[in-house]
């Protein structure tokens, strides 16, 4: 025996408000957990594979040469660049998130970011989009500055 009509959409709306409740519950504890990370671009996603050795290194030299990384938390394309970076060195990217609050918004829209990922260095030609890391190399002098302190 079925139960009668209007007790079957009174379990079937139960059910769907229980299981977005469970979504809901699970989408704010990983994004916690994502905050919480360390990483200065949590919102984007995490790598999937760890970072190499250079891929560490190109991440530190764009941080210490002043390179900034726009992006979007809702980027595919962010998500990307990122991701070329592996874990470690994703997170610690000098990343500046565009679209989670409106001082990031503000600060994107001061920097007249236009696309995504935008990356940001003085004296260089701004890039748009996803950069291979041999491109973000050449762009931001990788080893030149190694190459410049050997006598």
């Amino acid at each position: 025996m079925s139960a009668p009509p209007r007790h079957s959409a009174l379990l079937g709306s139960l059910a769907l408000g229980l299981l977005a409740g469970v979504l809901t519950a699970c989408a704010d504890a990983r994004g916690s957990a994502v905050a919480n990370s360390g990483s200065t671009s949590p919102h984007v996603g995490e790598a999937l594979n760890k970072s190499t050795a250079e891929q560490r290194s190109l991440s530190a030299h764009l941080a210490a040469q002043g390179a900034i990384f726009y992006g979007a938390w809702w980027c595919p394309a962010c998500f990307q660049q990122k991701n070329l970076f592996g874990k470690e060195a994703g997170n610690s990217l000098p990343y500046v998130e565009c679209d989670k609050s409106d001082e990031g918004r503000q600060r994107c829209q001061a920097a007249e970011v236009r696309a995504f990922p935008t990356w940001d260095l003085e004296g260089k030609p701004r890039l748009e989009g996803v950069q291979s890391l041999d491109e973000l190399k050449a762009w931001s002098d990788y080893g030149s500055a190694s190459r410049a302190s050997q006598p």
